[in-house]
């Protein structure tokens, strides 16, 4: 941790980079070398073919320091919001209880020998060694002349010395810790320096707070060398995550498992569309299918991928948590688009011409069907508490307006229109779902895929700034994948494509819908 005239900013203080600037960047990085790495010769980042081994629990647990490093080198690297928060435990938990029921002990014992008579400062000289060797850890390596400061006043045989002639300055020593610790903390931790050093009474809460003002400048210092690391990972990001990746594969060959039948799945299905075109053409014209095509079906894949039936790839482990976000807020606007043309086509003479009330209801609608994805969710619960706020906020509209209330029959026709989205071949539902992909196939096949975030097809016009968002979102993890990964997948298709005995498929996933795929 730099001193004081070099102190980093509070990370609270950093600038929040939205997501469409953030898929700027990943399409600057990903647009001009995705596939220059896709046709590589795919030598990095594949599996060794030698024949299997069996692994020592050393070398597992390397391995999984190897994924752990990837994972996190990943996170600082795509994340720019990613920050270190102190530790903490769930109140009323045992972890916390037991924690708490030591630290109280440790502290009572000091408390303890200081009241003594005379004092005893065994514990204090072992808490001054710790405060000392985290102090010293905040250093730069150039801060020779504090470092041989802090040495010569925390001298710890002095000290000891001191403690027996009953002469140790235990106040001093606190007050001095302070002081320096106020040179090494960043800004945002100045004001709890100040009171630190006014609470001076009682020097067993003096000693308890320095330590958790320690612990805070140990996260400062984290997220200082995260900030510090970011820009440098996001140059270097495709290589080190490449190279990181690749010692995982030394390890593991395994480790492509998922990932060669997920890239198995989708090009069985350019293959099973390229068929049927040639048998409606009469077999004019011989489609062979991509390597290209492949991949991006295999993307469009993840927006349905359910993990239920399989985990994601390898390669997409890192994002885990992202796609899933994603999907669930994907599956929740599509619901709520499907909701707005069930009353457009329905009762379209109520909203027409009164943006306000189409507002209001999609916000409704939104809000009552947040949290859709949760497993205790009851959607059809939910979209009768729907329908009855729709019911009644075109009711109270009509009204203002002079118009008198929907009938009983119409109202029950578009509750029951409603209701029935959640079966999965309704047709307003397959509409949506269809034209979804379409726009999300279109953008994973342009490179330049910013031009088409407000490019919504037909029928989505009700959602179109939270499909932009997303999508924006999408693309970003999916360009910086693909020029991370392109390697591994060309080697992987092009063994799939040529091999005589590829690996078997995965049971098919229910994604993205043939006529859409095909294209």
């Amino acid at each position: 941790m730099p001193l004081n005239d070099e102190r980093p900013a509070s990370t609270s203080d950093a600038e929040k980079q939205d997501v469409e600037s953030s898929s700027e960047h990943s399409d600057s990085v990903t647009s001009a070398s995705s596939r220059e790495s896709f046709t590589s010769d795919g030598s990095s980042c594949t599996p060794s073919s030698s024949p299997p081994k069996t692994f020592t629990l050393d070398e597992v647990m390397e391995s999984a320091r190897d994924l752990s490093s990837l994972r996190l080198a990943h996170e600082i690297a795509v994340n720019h919001d990613f920050h270190v928060e102190p530790e903490s435990f769930p109140e009323g938990s045992l972890t916390k209880l037991v924690r708490d029921t030591l630290h109280k002990a440790f502290w009572d014992i000091l408390a303890s020998e200081l009241t003594d008579d005379p004092p005893e400062y065994g514990q204090a000289i072992r808490l001054l060694a710790e405060i000392r060797e985290i102090v010293l850890s905040f250093l730069n390596p150039g801060a020779n002349r504090m470092r041989t400061q802090i040495m010569e006043v925390l001298d710890m045989d002095l000290i000891r010395q001191q403690a027996d002639n009953n002469a140790v300055d235990i106040q001093g020593l606190a007050s001095y810790i302070i002081s320096t610790m106020g040179k090494l903390c960043c800004p945002i931790r100045d004001e709890e320096i100040k009171k630190l050093s006014q609470n001076s009474d009682n020097m067993v809460t003096m000693f308890r707070e320095i330590f958790q003002l320690l612990d805070l400048m140990k996260t400062d210092l984290i997220n200082y060398d995260v900030d510090t690391l970011r820009p440098l990972l996001q140059r270097h990001g495709v290589e080190c995550e490449r190279e990181m990746f690749q010692s995982v594969l030394d390890k593991t060959p395994s480790a492509l498992n998922h990932t060669t039948l997920w890239l198995k799945s989708a090009l069985e299905e350019l293959t099973n569309n390229i068929r049927e075109e040639q048998t409606h053409s009469q077999g004019k014209g011989q489609l062979v299918p991509g390597p290209f095509q492949a991949l991006n079906i295999a993307f469009l894949h993840i927006l349905t991928w359910d993990n239920d039936k399989s985990p994601l790839p390898e390669t997409l482990m890192n994002d885990e948590i992202r796609l899933q976000k994603i999907q669930q807020q994907l599956q929740q606007i599509q619901a709520v688009n499907e909701v707005l043309l069930i009353i457009f086509s329905t009762v379209g003479w109520v909203v027409q011409g009164v943006p306000l009330l189409s507002h209001r209801l999609k916000r409704m609608t939104s809000v009552l069907l947040d949290g859709m994805h949760s497993p205790d969710f009851n959607q059809e619960e939910a979209l009768e508490g729907v329908s009855a706020q729709i019911c009644s906020e075109l009711n109270k509209s009509l009204t203002e307006r002079s118009y008198p209330p929907l009938p009983p029959a119409l109202q029950a026709t578009l509750t029951g229109q409603i209701l029935s989205i959640t079966q999965k071949d309704n047709p307003i539902r397959t509409l949506v779902e269809d034209r979804v992909q379409q726009y999300f196939m279109a953008l994973i096949c342009d490179p330049k895929p910013q031009s088409k975030l407000e490019q919504v097809p037909v029928g989505l016009a009700a959602i179109k700034p939270e499909l932009a968002l997303l999508g924006a979102r999408f693309i970003s993890l999916v360009n910086y994948n693909k020029t991370v990964y392109g390697p591994t997948y060309g080697g992987i298709l092009r063994k799939l494509m040529f091999s005589s005995s590829p690996p078997p498929a995965n049971p098919p996933q229910d994604t993205a819908q043939d006529s859409v795929t095909s294209k």
